[in-house]
């Protein structure tokens, strides 16, 4: 068994939920009601796509750090 880490941003929503991404793997869509429901699904997301590309002898993607700043803009 082997241990696949990846950066995953939590993204709030209006709602009080949070959207989830995974800057690696662009095709995982998922969300949490809670930030620790949003943890789960993400781990779970995750662990779905690396069996699957496992399964089908696709490479694994390698983890990405997004970049996240600030941008000022003047209306």
């Amino acid at each position: 068994m082997k241990v696949y880490n990846y950066t995953v941003v939590f993204e709030p929503t209006t709602e009080g939920s949070y959207n989830v991404l995974v800057p690696a793997i662009p095709e995982i869509c998922t969300f949490g009601q809670t930030l620790e429901e949003a943890k789960t699904m993400a781990a779970d997301a995750i662990k779905c796509y690396i069996e699957s590309a496992l399964k089908a002898k696709e490479p694994i993607p390698e983890d990405r750090e997004p970049s996240i700043e600030r941008v000022a803009v003047r209306v």
